[in-house]
């Protein structure tokens, strides 16, 4: 299996320094990464409403090890939104947060991660949109939640994302699938032990179902982030069984990869938001992408053969 030797190279200073200097790298990067900049961003997201599309966007970066760091990944979503309130799409661009970014895993990570997205999520209000607190590793997940839950007191329509690959996420989404919540449901892209996560791809799709049925007969709105052809025909059937309107829920899929299945949701009247992410410091998410689907990795391989 290639996928865990590529997460575990996500990590690797090594391989990054190697891939960063591969001569088609940046080709590459650009069909996941739609820029570097928000000045970068701005027109994608315009061109992507224009289509009847959604975005949520994810300024990326994880590594941070300093304070410092975190109070920049603060700013830097905040410069954001101060280029989304111009545009005034509302909801129709929301902003995806990895706490990791905000200083989760520093010296009192949870409560610096949560002084500094609180005023990420309460300008995102002031502009009428909305923040989903993205899920990492297994470490991570009870701040995750512990935040999230803190900052729905205040800002209710504060979603967050849970991974169908570990074990505990059907508990998890029968306590969030209330009243009010936004919660998007993912396979997962993170590098687990077999203790706490599903090692095989049927297994994980069988969970994938299995909590999206619970997600779907609760009362909060779901997300479906797949592009999985057969899990996007189930999650069509889950929702019909379950009385939901085509408002009720949303699909969720990465820029770059199926946009012809973007614009074909979106036509037949789904909300089809495009998870955007953009920024220079790319590695570690770019290497989940190559991680999550074979066709990525040999796209990629070819491109850093070629010279120029």
């Amino acid at each position: 299996m290639l996928g865990p030797v590529i997460l575990a190279a996500s990590r690797s200073d090594r391989m990054r320094r190697f891939v960063s200097a591969a001569p088609g790298t940046k080709q590459v990067v650009a069909r996941f990464i739609a820029g570097e900049s928000v000045d970068q961003v701005v027109p994608v997201v315009q061109d992507a409403v224009a289509k009847g599309l959604e975005v949520t966007l994810d300024v990326v970066g994880e590594d941070i090890t300093t304070r410092e760091q975190a109070f920049a990944a603060r700013d830097a979503y905040l410069e954001l939104i101060e280029h989304l309130k111009v545009l005034d799409l509302g909801t129709k661009a929301e902003m995806s947060i990895k706490l990791s970014m905000f200083g989760q895993a520093l010296e009192g990570g949870h409560e610096l991660a949560l002084a500094n997205v609180r005023p990420v999520v309460e300008a995102a209000a002031a502009i009428g949109t909305t923040v989903t607190l993205d899920a990492e590793d297994h470490t991570t997940l009870d701040s995750m939640f512990a935040i999230h839950e803190e900052l729905r007191k205040d800002f209710p329509r504060t979603g967050c994302v849970i991974q169908a690959y570990l074990y505990r996420t059907e508990a998890d989404a029968r306590r969030l699938a209330a009243s009010g919540s936004r919660v998007r449901l993912v396979k997962g892209a993170y590098k687990e032990p077999a203790e706490v996560a599903y090692q095989d791809k049927a297994e994980t799709d069988k969970a994938y179902v299995r909590v999206l049925r619970v997600l779907m007969e609760g009362e909060g709105y779901p997300m479906i982030g797949s592009h999985d052809p057969r899990l996007i025909s189930i999650a069509q059937e889950l929702a019909r069984k379950a009385g939901r309107k085509l408002d009720e829920y949303e699909f969720q899929m990465l820029y770059g990869i199926r946009s012809e299945e973007h614009l074909r949701l979106a036509a037949e009247g789904h909300r089809m938001r495009v998870y955007t992410a953009y920024g220079t410091d790319w590695y570690g998410y770019f290497m989940r992408r190559l991680a999550e689907k074979p066709a990525n990795l040999l796209f990629f391989a070819r491109s850093i053969l070629t010279k120029g």
